[in-house]
């Protein structure tokens, strides 16, 4: 695997023109699709859906992992306490503090 410090200069530039070149190329395949295809009521459910998906993900791996492993440490603690939250539908400042406290508490603890 290939560390930043293996990375030279050219490298990371060439990896940011090939970024830039990607992303380009997806927002223009994006804007090549039939309209026809947008107005399915499936592709629009997908469309609905993808936004919640991807941010569970990148929540429950940015809560659940370091590196390579599996952790359940304090930030487990505030998802569980702002899921709590959200289950007894309290208002979403109120979540968030939870969630805040929660974790803020268990460090403090040493956990």
């Amino acid at each position: 695997m290939i560390g930043m410090n293996t990375l030279n200069s050219t490298q990371v530039w060439i990896a940011i023109g090939l970024t830039v070149a990607g992303c380009y190329l997806v927002k223009l395949a994006g804007l090549l699709v039939p309209a026809q295809t947008l107005e399915r009521p499936l592709v629009q459910r997908l469309a609905a859906l993808l936004p919640v998906a991807l941010l569970a993900a990148l929540t429950a791996q940015q809560t659940f992992a370091t590196g390579a492993h599996l952790t359940l440490d304090a930030r487990a603690a505030g998802v569980a306490a702002a899921a709590l939250a959200l289950v007894l539908r309290a208002p979403f400042l109120v979540v968030v503090g939870a969630a805040v406290v929660v974790t803020a508490g268990v460090r403090a603890l040493g956990g």
